[in-house]
């Protein structure tokens, strides 16, 4: 991917859009967060797949995203992945103004309650 993406003529880090994702996706229910984020200034330089969150323009000028997640278990994972996929695609084009072809949602874990 290269080191700037062009939306409309402006240039945007891809590190933006993954952060726009990363925060959408960790704010639906039933998402106990996001493999390899982490908080605080360490987050901040991870780059995209490190985050867990890939963000991508087709030729098209469409956005295409990954998103890896950990699941609260209690709640059916077709749902948690529905709204990951709601959530993100309502940020991105909110904060884009950028037609999203794709948002594919892995979840690679299930978070059991402590008891």
């Amino acid at each position: 991917m290269s080191e700037e993406i062009t939306l409309d003529g402006i240039g945007v880090a891809p590190g933006v859009l993954e952060t726009i994702a990363l925060v959408a996706a960790e704010g639906v229910d039933g998402v106990a967060g996001i493999p390899g984020s982490s908080a605080g200034l360490a987050g901040l330089v991870q780059k995209g797949s490190a985050r867990g969150v890939c963000v991508q323009i087709n030729e098209d000028a469409t956005l295409v995203a990954a998103v890896r997640i950990s699941a609260l278990y209690g709640r059916p994972l077709r749902e948690i992945a529905g709204d990951v996929q709601r959530a993100v695609t309502d940020a991105l084009l909110t904060h884009t103004g950028q037609k999203v072809a794709s948002v594919d949602v892995f979840v690679d874990g299930v978070v059991f309650p402590e008891q």
